[in-house]
């Protein structure tokens, strides 16, 4: 496989020794996540100072199966951001949904999901439960799903105890 060669590297790395120290113990640990472990390794490989290897980019692809883009990100990363952004996975705000049920609704939900049922219903349903979250005011808006959710997540073996006597707490999908 031949890799795509960058005309003029734009961010040259060059690591101090606490850093090679750091990156190194990271690598041998073996407890970090592979893309932390191989970010890592790019950074070593791409050293241009004394103690560095100073490899080319496509010598690090070749060597460590990756992409010369990643290669180039990694490096852009540690001279703009340093290098606890260069190992880190960067986050975007708007990648995922802010939470529904924070810590407080999430116990008023398990609260009112462990209490006797409405008047005329045998048990709590999640479509009564969407309901009733709205109603009281836990939460402005909140689907079935999401409620089905958050109980199977935080009441996989709770068991609801009222009046003395203990019952199982509803059930969400599977």
């Amino acid at each position: 496989m031949i890799a795509k060669q960058p005309a003029v590297k734009r961010y040259i790395v060059t690591l101090g020794t606490d850093e090679r120290e750091r990156l190194n113990t990271l690598i041998q640990k073996g407890i970090n996540p592979a893309r932390q472990v191989l970010k890592a390794r790019i950074l070593l490989k791409a050293d241009t100072s004394e103690t560095g290897e100073a490899w080319s980019d496509g010598q690090i692809a070749e060597a460590l199966d990756t992409s010369i883009d990643t290669i180039a990100r990694t490096r852009q990363r540690l001279v703009e951001e340093g290098l606890d952004a260069a190992l880190t996975r960067k986050q975007s705000p708007n990648s995922a949904r802010k939470r529904i049920f924070d810590g407080a609704a999430e116990a008023k939900l398990i609260a009112l999901a462990c209490s006797p049922p409405p008047k005329g219903r045998k048990r709590w349903t999640l479509t009564l439960l969407e309901t009733a979250v709205v109603h009281l005011n836990i939460v402005d808006r909140a689907s079935d799903n999401t409620i089905g959710r958050t109980l199977k997540k935080t009441l996989s073996s709770l068991t609801c105890r009222s009046n003395g006597s203990s019952r199982r707490r509803p059930t969400p999908p599977s």
